[in-house]
């Protein structure tokens, strides 16, 4: 490494510190081990929009995301000197055709991954409730008790009696019409405690995070990897649970249904809200400047972290749905991921030792995909703004290297949806929908940021220099992932594609303050430096008008599948 890049890596542009060169590809590897964890936020969701054909949306999103990981590798390449992922990487494909094209793929990526650090504490604080005061089940001795104590009353009222005061209590909570409910209750305290602590992890710099998530990697994906083989060979898996393969005849009724534009709409949806998972490992290359050795190090980061998503992205749906079988999937514990980790301790047959383990396994695991988000999401917004299309504030880092700034942002916005996530499934799976709709615009901009980069900007040597025929796959799955936005959002919230929509476009102020207001029309100099260009050079667009159609044929892609595909 050289002391330019070092100095390079070490001191922004304004002389206030920047992100250290301190990890390797394992570093990386490490903070998006994650993102395996993630199965456990949709596998219920999934399960109940396409019953049977559940495992083959897991396996076959899998592979699409992979397949679509080698162009970023080779976009990531590109510019050693930048942290915050794919998006950061591709909108710089996007500025010779638009200034507001560009900073729309920062801006979805960050609204795509920012959410799981509400959606996981939310989860995690539900886990921390059912251990410490739990619901009575309606055939516990304690209920039992209490009705026969109570003549004539029924099991509900007995639930209702022993249910601990602090599983109701909320300081205030409201509905929004048409799209969540808000409340500030237990699991909104619980959540923020912990989201305030994987916030104190990260405050010591991206060498600290790695090492934590490397001992909590470890402890979690070694359970979750014995989980998906286990039930293989102790006869746990029940093969009848793998057909009829059709989709259900309607979200969440165990009723099979057929290939019609119905069961389509339900598959498209799947498809959609599961991409929010498998997509993820591509947070492994949102450290290059972070890196000591981004040349070596980036494509090694993004290739190991997708390989361990295919084993357990494949594994651990395959052995839920053989284990637990349609109904099971089914059950409301499942689908808002209450009870995922009791499920977990009888696929491997344990005891109540097992599923008290488990239960703390699952906490950590969700702490896991907090701290992968954070950090992922945090770098995005931090570049973002080194680059000129956020705020300046967000540039600053602390004497760790690490982004503060834009990780108070991150979780103060978290914090409001923590209010809403806290409050029930149907708000849990909207918030889900939102996040996910940003997250397929990021994807679509960024594959087709591959081959604008080969044409643009060919003569620049990569280090990593994806197969054409990987970078024509990207290009296609780009619009197969449209589809799957245009026909299945509407699976999880009637409104969400529109909200969706709403929430990528409130880009447009904050860059146009940025850019406008802050910089008076002009970006930071340094931008570009990367791949040797200069401002000036802007105006050359070798790729003449097929980003233009290529970004009209998307839109046609969506609003078309949107209204062919319904329910």
């Amino acid at each position: 490494m050289s002391a330019i890049q070092d100095v390079i890596g070490n001191t922004n542009i304004d002389g206030t510190g920047r992100l250290h060169r301190t990890i390797d590809w394992t570093g990386a590897f490490w903070i998006a081990s994650g993102v395996p964890a993630l199965v456990l936020f949709s596998i219920g969701g999934i399960a109940g929009n396409v019953g049977t054909f559940a495992f083959m949306i897991w396996i076959l999103s899998m592979a699409m995301g992979f397949i679509q990981s080698f162009t970023y590798a080779e976009i990531a390449g590109l510019f050693p000197n930048k942290s915050g992922g794919a998006s950061v990487y591709g909108a710089t494909a996007w500025l010779r055709y638009g200034k507001f094209i560009a900073p729309l793929s920062v801006w979805c990526n960050w609204i795509a991954w920012t959410p799981v650090l509400s959606l996981g504490c939310s989860i995690a604080a539900s886990y921390i409730l059912n251990a410490l005061a739990p619901i009575p089940a309606a055939d516990s001795t304690v209920v039992q008790t209490w009705l026969a104590a109570h003549a004539g009353a029924k099991p509900e009222d007995a639930i209702a009696a022993l249910t601990p005061a602090i599983r109701t209590w909320s300081l205030i909570s409201f509905h929004i019409p048409g799209i969540v409910d808000v409340a500030l209750n237990a699991t909104f305290v619980i959540g923020t405690v912990l989201m305030l602590a994987v916030f104190a992890i990260q405050h010591r710099g991206v060498l600290g995070t790695a090492r934590v998530q490397m001992w909590v990697g470890l402890v979690v994906i070694v359970p979750m990897a014995i989980v998906g083989i286990v039930p293989l060979f102790n006869g746990a898996v029940d093969w009848n649970n793998f057909s009829p393969l059709v989709p259900l005849a309607a979200p969440y009724e165990a009723t099979p249904g057929s290939w019609n534009i119905t069961g389509w709409t339900l598959v498209l949806g799947a498809m959609f809200i599961c991409a929010w998972s498998t997509y993820g490992f591509e947070t492994a290359i949102c450290y290059t400047s972070e890196f000591r050795n981004p040349a070596k190090d980036t494509f090694k980061a993004i290739f190991f972290s997708g390989l361990l998503c295919i084993v357990l992205f494949t594994l651990v749906p395959f052995t839920f749905q053989g284990v637990l079988g349609l109904n099971g999937m089914l059950a409301t514990p499942i689908v808002d991921g209450s009870g995922v980790a009791e499920a977990m301790s009888h696929m491997v047959r344990g005891g109540e030792f097992v599923d008290g383990l488990l239960q703390m396994l699952m906490i950590l695991a969700l702490l896991l995909c907090i701290m992968t988000a954070m950090a992922g999401s945090s770098r995005t917004l931090y570049q973002g703004s080194v680059d000129g299309w956020l705020p300046r504030y967000l540039s600053h880092v602390n004497e760790h290297g690490a982004p503060t700034r834009a990780m108070w942002t991150d979780l103060v916005f978290n914090l409001i949806l923590l209010s809403f996530a806290s409050s029930d499934a149907a708000s849990y799976f909207t918030i889900l929908a939102i996040s996910n709709c940003g997250y397929i615009i990021f994807n679509f901009l960024n594959l087709n940021a591959g081959w604008i980069h080969r044409i643009d900007n060919g003569h620049i040597k990569r280090p990593f220099k994806t197969p054409t025929v990987l970078i024509a796959l990207g290009t296609l799955f780009s619009f197969v992932n449209a589809a799957f936005m245009g026909a299945g959002a509407k699976v999880w919230n009637p409104n969400a594609l529109w909200m969706g929509f709403g929430a990528a476009l409130l880009i447009l102020p904050v860059f146009w303050y940025r850019h406008y207001v802050q910089d008076k029309g002009k970006f930071p100099e340094h931008m570009l430096d990367d791949i040797g260009l200069k401002g000036t050079d802007l105006a050359v667009r070798r790729a003449g008008f097929l980003p233009y159609l290529t970004l009209a044929a998307g839109i046609a892609v969506v609003l078309v599948t949107h209204f062919v595909f319904t329910l």
